[in-house]
């Protein structure tokens, strides 16, 4: 079954150059490593809501963009091999290919796809 990798991020405006650097060789990566598609989305029309949003959610501040990419795999145990050589790969290595927003505040989770139109 279809897995999916997705990743919300507040990237600071003033970044997205270096993010779309970024997300480029982290979807290079997967897919050398058994990722169907990497996708990378800047926020355009991403309202901030009273009770939650996804500004809220990653505590977007003035000055940032909501992020939202995906990684999509053949299966959950494709990721799982995936992400265990990704993680010993170099290019990973974030002295040498630093994420260009606040780690912290990245919500990131896994998911079986149920329905795909």
């Amino acid at each position: 079954m279809t897995y999916v990798d997705v990743m919300v991020a507040a990237v600071p405006a003033a970044n997205k150059n270096a993010y779309i650097a970024h997300a480029e060789t982290f979807g290079k990566i997967a897919k050398e490593n058994g990722a169907l598609r990497s996708t990378d989305s800047w926020g355009v029309d991403v309202p901030s809501g009273e009770v939650t949003s996804m500004p809220m959610a990653v505590q977007c501040k003035d000055d940032e963009v909501v992020a939202v990419g995906w990684i999509e795999w053949p299966s959950k145990q494709t990721r799982d091999a995936g992400w265990e050589k990704m993680m010993q790969d170099p290019r990973m290595d974030p002295q040498t290919n630093p994420m260009p927003f606040d780690g912290q505040r990245l919500i990131f989770g896994g998911f079986e796809m149920l329905l795909d139109h």
